[in-house]
């Protein structure tokens, strides 16, 4: 039976020890001997009941439930780091430590530049923005170990606050030398014969991507999967396909020797920023969220919102 509380120690070990690739790194790091860092995850693994590492002489590679549990320790101790942080700025009598948990399509693109927005003398001591997907950031804003959140739509969660939600359209991106990229305009029937890239997650933008896309009876045999918009931007630069992306992150993140075209049909990608119901919301993080939402004009087509209810129903 796993322990409701698992020894740090041994999450750092295991951690570390991902991170770095070695025992001998990972004991180097820590500041402990190898046999050391080898017990601590011998004893968490016999904690939990399930082996996290592939040990192959001076190899090691975790296992698929290793690679599953090692981004929830990061993610926790990453929480515990800016636990720490706070309470020393609270010892110094300021808070101005804070955690921002995004999908990568806001933390690439709408965040650093609300962040470089911020008045100088009100830029939080300490930031930590980490991208992740959004499943990992509710469970983190619910947590605690992030004070903001940036999520993905489709969004109903009880245990978190909606501040405001915003919208952009999504678009054609493709290689400058594509047959395609002299287009003004991409239509359903442009995309036939060839591969397309989309976002993996089945049941966010690419529900949206796939249900319109077969709705104008475009062919979804021949796609490239990938976690993330800048890696679908890099897939369609070396030619491998037409990327069918959201806009936002081009808008932060300009990407060369490629071509953004818009799409005769539309396809909405929808966020929105958020932080846990029934806990206090401090300054530093009320700032970043109105900067936010006030750099969002400056996006080509965006709509922002305040609540789910206003967002028009797709037909």
């Amino acid at each position: 039976m796993v322990s409701d509380y698992l020894d740090t120690r041994q999450l750092e070990a295991f951690v570390a020890v991902v991170s770095i690739g070695s025992i001998t790194g990972a004991a180097k790091a820590l500041g402990k001997s190898q046999p050391v860092v080898t017990r601590l995850i011998q004893d968490l693994e016999g904690e939990i009941g399930f082996a996290l590492l592939h040990r192959n002489g001076p190899r090691i590679t975790p296992t698929e439930k290793g690679v599953a549990f090692f981004a929830q320790a990061e993610l926790f101790l990453s929480g515990l780091r800016t636990i720490s942080e706070s309470a020393r700025h609270i010892r110094a009598a300021r808070r101005t430590a804070i955690e921002v948990a995004a999908i990568p399509a806001i933390a690439s693109s709408l965040l650093p530049r609300a962040l470089a927005a911020l008045p100088a003398d009100r830029f939080p001591d300490h930031v930590h923005l980490q991208s992740i997907s959004s499943e990992n950031v509710v469970q983190a804003v619910m947590a605690g170990t992030a004070d903001l959140g940036a999520v993905s739509l489709p969004l109903d969660n009880p245990g978190i606050d909606i501040h405001w939600l915003g919208e952009v359209p999504c678009v054609a991106v493709v290689a400058e030398d594509h047959p395609l990229a002299q287009k003004a305009v991409i239509s359903a029937e442009d995309l036939a014969g060839h591969r397309l890239i989309a976002s993996a997650n089945p049941f966010r933008l690419r529900m949206r991507i796939n249900d319109v896309l077969s709705s104008l009876g475009v062919d979804l045999s021949s796609v490239i999967d990938s976690n993330a918009t800048y890696v679908s931007l890099s897939l369609a630069r070396m030619g491998l396909g037409i990327a069918i992306v959201e806009s936002i992150t081009l808008w932060g993140l300009p990407v060369e020797g490629v071509r953004v075209l818009p799409l005769s049909f539309h396809i909405p990608f929808q966020w929105g920023l958020v932080t846990a119901a029934g806990r206090p919301v401090i300054f530093e993080v009320e700032q970043l969220v109105a900067t936010a939402r006030q750099m969002v004009a400056d996006i080509p087509q965006a709509v922002v919102y305040d609540k789910i209810s206003q967002i028009p129903v797709s037909d």
